[in-house]
């Protein structure tokens, strides 16, 4: 038989759906339309979008707390609008990123004992309160994702990608390529570059050690649906998925090293509308395929540099939405090589995907080491230029293993984002470099930073007087006082540069002051509509 079917560990794959007992019920999952996997996973908690008035809010659900959930449960409300995305910290199984459509990106340290206190029917109810806030995007950000070998960064997605040193609360850096809102990101396996999908229907590939623009950019799927990207692991590998111009649903499987060439791989799916959220079981080199709108999963085996489809879930249930639980937190004695959880209704539904073996004992070939939450680097160490493979943990008796120097590795550029990546590297280093006099550029760079980073709003008032040589008022004033030839335009300059530069002033302290009196009233009535939301909720339980 071996002459005609390829072996493999995981053909017999199959989803073990969770007794409805051990499922997690009565939660509001969000309306909203974005395409975001609405659910994520660490080794301790879920985090839920959640619908919920009053700004944006998210659940936090311990794996354990199975069943109904109580009608007044903790919310996380770190935004003042609907939530979009959140992470888990690779490292901090009770640190969790979530972004909005505020535009900001929002850190929260869950306390467990205020969710066991719920948990238990406590009658007074404490929400969860975010650590820190950034506020960098102009417009919503979609996605958020942990650094997998750097402690403390971070990356945040809109009409730019964002990466943010979490200690110093910071935007080390920020992309300038996208043309649109960004659909989708994910880090390589080292953290040393990123892929973004975009509205555009572009693929982009950026180092943001290296420069602001993409190293390499490249059209992907032709429809106009949303899509996805997934690095396959340690692999050179990319998976795509979206749409093709006739609305079949289609996966792409690139080389990142000369994304240049096009897809390595294509299949076409299906013809259904929902978007296909990819994932992929680090060591076992399987990719599950989850339609949203539907029931099914796919799963493929990558093996000797090509896709076999295995076999599909299939469920009359469709999902809304999925994440994966970190492989470090399997169960091995189920022989459980993944766990999804399933978004749909009001219920979070977990699937085991287990492999048949008679054996109770170890199967070592179906766990190799996973990654461990220790970190390998710090953000400092990361923004310094170092970079290191993930460090993993033995499945089997819990050693850690060092994941050693990360490779360095060279990916082609497009010939039209070659000479940018240059010019990118230039501003970074020197980002006011063309302002002739020397004490006006000294102060311009410790400033720039910190308004560009702390404030998105902020921007567009200091803009004008930035970037000296662009408007013509002041280079003509430079001129006039050498050059008696420019006397009728010399003369009113001053005046209505520093008139100009007052009004500025002014109306910046003005939109501040308003800005400041708009988001205390946000607060309170976002304060306002919750007491109001469990009010309710006490008189619905009161009757029943």
């Amino acid at each position: 038989m071996s002459r005609f079917v390829r072996a493999s560990n995981y053909r017999h794959v199959y989803g073990s759906p969770a007794k409805r007992e051990q499922t997690h019920e009565n939660v509001k999952i969000s309306a909203s339309a974005w395409d975001t996997n609405l659910v994520s996973a660490s080794a301790k908690y879920l985090a839920v979008n959640y619908q919920s008035g009053g700004g944006g809010a998210f659940l936090v659900i311990p794996l354990d707390a199975t069943g109904k959930l109580p009608d007044l449960f903790p919310l996380c409300r770190a935004h003042s609008a609907p939530v979009l995305d959140t992470d888990w910290s690779p490292f901090n199984d009770s640190l969790v990123a979530s972004a909005g459509e505020d535009g900001r990106v929002a850190l929260t340290h869950v306390d467990e004992q205020i969710l066991r206190d719920a948990l238990a029917a406590d009658p007074v109810v404490n929400d969860l309160e975010p650590t820190v806030k950034f506020v960098g995007h102009g417009r919503k950000a979609g996605h958020v994702l942990w650094h997998p070998t750097a402690d403390g960064i971070l990356a945040s997605a809109s009409t730019d990608v964002k990466v943010w040193d979490v200690e110093h609360q910071t935007a080390a850096y920020t992309s300038v390529s996208h043309s649109d809102m960004v659909q989708s990101i994910d880090w390589d396996h080292q953290g040393t570059v990123f892929a973004t999908t975009c509205k555009d229907k572009k693929l982009r590939l950026f180092d943001p050690r290296a420069g602001a623009e993409a190293i390499t950019t490249v059209d992907s799927h032709s429809g106009i649906k949303g899509s996805r990207v997934c690095w396959m692991g340690s692999l050179d590998r990319i998976v795509t998925t979206g749409f093709s111009r006739t609305s079949d649903r289609q996966l792409f499987v690139w080389d990142s090293r000369d994304l240049n060439k096009g897809p390595v791989k294509t299949i076409n799916i299906d013809q259904s509308s929902g978007t296909i959220m990819p994932f992929w079981c680090e060591g076992n080199n399987v990719l599950f395929l989850a339609g949203k709108g539907d029931g099914n999963v796919r799963y493929y085996e990558w093996d000797k540099d090509d896709l076999f489809f295995l076999t599909e879930y299939s469920s009359p249930q469709p999902q809304r939405g999925m994440t994966f639980l970190p492989p470090r937190a399997l169960n091995p004695a189920e022989h459980e090589i993944a766990r999804a959880f399933k978004a749909t209704g009001t219920m979070i539904e977990p699937i085991s995907f287990i492999v048949p073996r008679k054996s109770d004992a170890f199967q070592s070939d179906l766990y190799p080491p996973a990654r461990s939450n220790q970190a390998a680097l710090s953000a400092q160490e990361w923004l310094g230029g170092q970079t290191s493979k993930p460090n993993l943990v033995d499945l089997q008796n819990g050693k850690a293993q060092k994941g050693g120097v990360g490779e360095k590795k060279v990916y082609a550029a497009t010939s039209s984002s070659a000479t940018p990546v240059k010019q990118a590297e230039s501003v970074k280093v020197t980002p006011v470099a063309t302002p002739v006099t020397a004490p006006v550029a000294a102060p311009t760079p410790a400033k720039a930073p910190e308004r560009v980073v702390e404030r998105a709003v902020s921007p567009p008032a200091p803009a004008p007087a930035a970037p000296a040589p662009a408007p013509a008022p002041v280079e003509s004033k430079a001129i006039d006082e050498t050059k008696t030839n420019g006397a009728p335009i010399s003369s009113p300059t001053p005046p209505t540069t520093n008139n100009n530069n007052n009004k500025n002033d002014e109306e910046l302290q003005e939109l501040k002051v308003e800005n400041a009196r708009l988001r205390d009233e946000l607060s309170e009535r976002d304060t306002m509509i919750r007491e109001l939301e469990l009010k309710l909720e006490r008189i619905k339980a009161a009757f029943n």
